[in-house]
């Protein structure tokens, strides 16, 4: 990328640094496939660890009564914040989590650093690591009591509530797209902060993260790995309907796209994109 002596692409840094781990993506995702899919199914297990945590501390609060009511409010705020967590595992762990690595491609796509199949491939791997990691996870979590008594009632109705999106119609399918959208949105944003090269102390990156995922977790946001995760801990210990939980996923997967496939990365690919504005805005030559 060329100078930029005005200060017009305060992104490229951003850009620049996508671009650097989309190729050490494609060499994990080529080469070695295997240990890709091992980075992602880490991340898989982190959402599955983390995210039944949080349904746990809901439900702890939950069984809290003072008087008439419950504490169940503040267990939904101490278990989103710690939910938040788990952004924050799978970044310092180095690990590959799909609703990311949207943005990535999607960046990689605008300057013609990858292809479509390469893409489809990054991405269908990262998938198939993440469910994996959670499958894992879910498979544990059947032959032990962790996911039990009030914390598997919470989850339960958790999968009631996406599933419901999808069973509603056109009307569920538009609010769980919404939800989908604003859900990758914050997450790419929290990434866009972290790449941005601006903030520098891994405290202050931490935050951001933990904020971000705290905002879709406490709000509702719909993230298709966390859903396939979810699904796959509660399919396997009360059934579910594979149909539905199928479609909130793929539902779930056009709308993280959007939000942070197109939404940030197409977005600030193109905003700090320098060669496109010099081809009709040359440098005065002194």
């Amino acid at each position: 990328m060329t100078a930029d002596p005005l200060g017009l692409f305060p992104g490229k840094t951003f850009i620049s640094t996508v671009l650097e781990a989309l190729e050490t993506k494609h060499a994990m995702s080529g080469e070695l496939a295997r240990r890709y899919l091992q980075r992602a199914g880490m991340a898989g297990i982190i959402i599955g660890v983390l995210f039944a945590t949080n349904f746990a501390i809901r439900a702890a609060f939950g069984e809290i009564a003072v008087g008439e009511t419950t504490l169940q409010p503040i267990g939904r705020i101490l278990g989103a914040i710690t939910f938040g967590w788990a952004l924050v595992f799978i970044y310092y762990s180095k690990s590959e989590l799909l609703t990311s690595n949207m943005m990535i491609v999607s960046i990689g796509a605008y300057h013609r650093r990858t292809s479509m199949a390469k893409s489809l491939r990054l991405l269908g791997l990262c998938f198939v690591g993440n469910a994996l990691g959670g499958l894992l996870v879910a498979v544990m979590m059947r032959f032990s009591t962790l996911a039990g008594g009030a914390a598997q009632a919470e989850m339960g109705a958790a999968v009631a509530t996406k599933l419901a999106y999808v069973a509603d119609g056109a009307t569920g399918w538009t609010d769980l797209f919404v939800r989908a959208v604003l859900c990758n949105f914050m997450i790419n944003l929290a990434m866009l902060l972290v790449y941005n090269g601006l903030i520098r102390e891994d405290l202050t990156k931490c935050l951001v993260m933990i904020v971000a995922v705290f905002i879709f977790a406490f709000l509702g946001f719909e993230h298709s790995v966390a859903n396939t995760v979810l699904f796959t801990i509660v399919g396997l210990r009360d059934g579910i309907d594979v149909a539905l939980a199928a479609g909130n996923v793929a539902i779930c997967l056009l709308g993280n796209f959007l939000g942070g496939g197109v939404l940030i990365g197409l977005y600030y690919a193109y905003v700090n994109d320098d060669a496109r504005y010099l081809r009709t805005h040359p440098p005065v030559q002194p």
